[in-house]
């Protein structure tokens, strides 16, 4: 079998090889282009410092960013042909996916729930960790390691990783698209990593009434009931003082928050003791038992279900457990352990009120964004 195995390889060699000359005939007049790819920010992320800052080797241009597309939904990438990216990371889900775990290329399930795709940029400007800052557990630095995660995770598109660029270069359509980007039609798996990264830094979300409120300051673009979910999505709980919040923005942004996230990873009392040891698995720091990255509140009316092992299926859902103070852990949040064992004692009222709010951060043209859908 392992014979078979170099032979089959050897000949992906061998056709790429055969293919070389068609494909520099086919590249041979298309010139290397290096125009940037212009991101048009709102007005309260004109401040430099709020704007996607890309690694001085690997600046966004309109060349990189459209192969980098045309790659997320290249289903060449998985060692079948079978999966691409966006298999798991719909766009019409906001780029996740709407069950619990998703397929792989073989038919394995994963062990974790789908993250959306959006706003990833600031994470690598804003992490307060440089380490640990992409997947649920941190376990990549940047947006060009965290591609080939997923690529060669065997039970997602189980991709040997020197079978990518012979499948890719052997293919006409390619080397003319990587000299375009890069200045090359030889195709490398470092420059696949790089349009990939260069496309999920477009992914940029902030259309939405909640944005609407970022941008004007009036706070009368909510409704009643949305104004009443602010407040508690932004006070302080304390049940002991019949001081009734949702403490939501210790880990999901201050007041006026764009981001909607803290970039750190927390131990929500999800389990008592946790199954899956998150950041623990990459830091081998007791104190990073069960935790997880908070991911961002927005699209959450695409996003469904939640949590990092997909355990809870509506944002009603999420909200009663948080109501309920989670499970008490030695290693939960200490934000949520505060409130346990009584929990947050919201009324239904106020949970409506609540999901009323979180349902102003949704950003329906992000999901429609011609920009980000597969090419033709």
């Amino acid at each position: 079998m392992k014979s078979l195995k170099y032979l089959i390889f050897a000949i992906i060699i061998i056709q790429s090889c055969t293919k070389d000359s068609k494909i520099e005939k086919n590249s041979e007049d298309v010139v290397w282009d290096k125009t940037p790819y212009i991101i048009q920010y709102p007005n309260f992320l004109s401040d430099i410092s709020n704007q996607v800052k890309s690694p001085d080797d690997n600046p966004l241009t309109l060349a990189g960013v459209e192969l980098g597309r045309k790659l997320f939904y290249e289903p060449m990438l998985s060692a079948n042909n079978t999966q691409s990216c966006a298999s798991c990371h719909n766009p019409a889900n906001s780029f996740s996916d709407n069950v619990q775990f998703s397929k792989g290329a073989f038919g394995n399930l994963g062990l974790r729930n789908a993250m959306p795709l959006f706003n990833l940029a600031f994470q690598e400007s804003k992490a307060v960790d440089t380490i640990h800052r992409f997947f649920w557990d941190g376990s990549s630095v940047n947006l060009e390691r965290q591609t080939l995660g997923p690529i060669e995770n065997k039970l997602e598109m189980a991709s040997d990783l020197r079978t990518i660029v012979p499948k890719l270069q052997a293919n006409p359509i390619y080397p003319p698209l990587f000299k375009k980007a890069f200045g090359t039609d030889s195709i490398y798996l470092y420059l696949v990593q790089k349009a990939l990264a260069q496309f999920e830094r477009t992914l940029l979300s902030f259309n939405s009434k909640y944005d609407d409120f970022l941008k004007t300051k009036n706070f009368n673009v909510f409704s009643d009931q949305e104004k009443r979910g602010y407040a508690i999505f932004y006070s302080e709980s304390n049940p002991l003082l019949q001081i009734k919040g949702g403490d939501c923005f210790h880990c999901h942004g201050q007041e006026k928050s764009f981001y909607l996230t803290d970039f750190q990873f927390h131990n929500n009392g999800l389990q008592k003791y946790p199954t899956d040891s998150g950041l623990y698995r990459i830091t081998n720091q007791y104190n990073d038992i069960g935790k997880f990255k908070t991911p961002s509140l927005r699209n959450l009316v695409f996003t469904a279900p939640y949590m990092h092992d997909g355990s809870r299926k509506t944002i009603r859902d999420v909200i009663n457990f948080y109501d309920s103070g989670g499970y008490a852990s030695p290693w939960v949040d200490a934000n949520i352990g505060k409130h346990q064992p009584l929990g947050l004692q919201l009324t239904e009222e106020q949970k409506d009120d609540l999901i009323a709010f979180l349902l102003t951060m949704t950003d329906s043209s992000f999901v429609k964004n011609s920009n980000f859908t597969k090419p033709d």
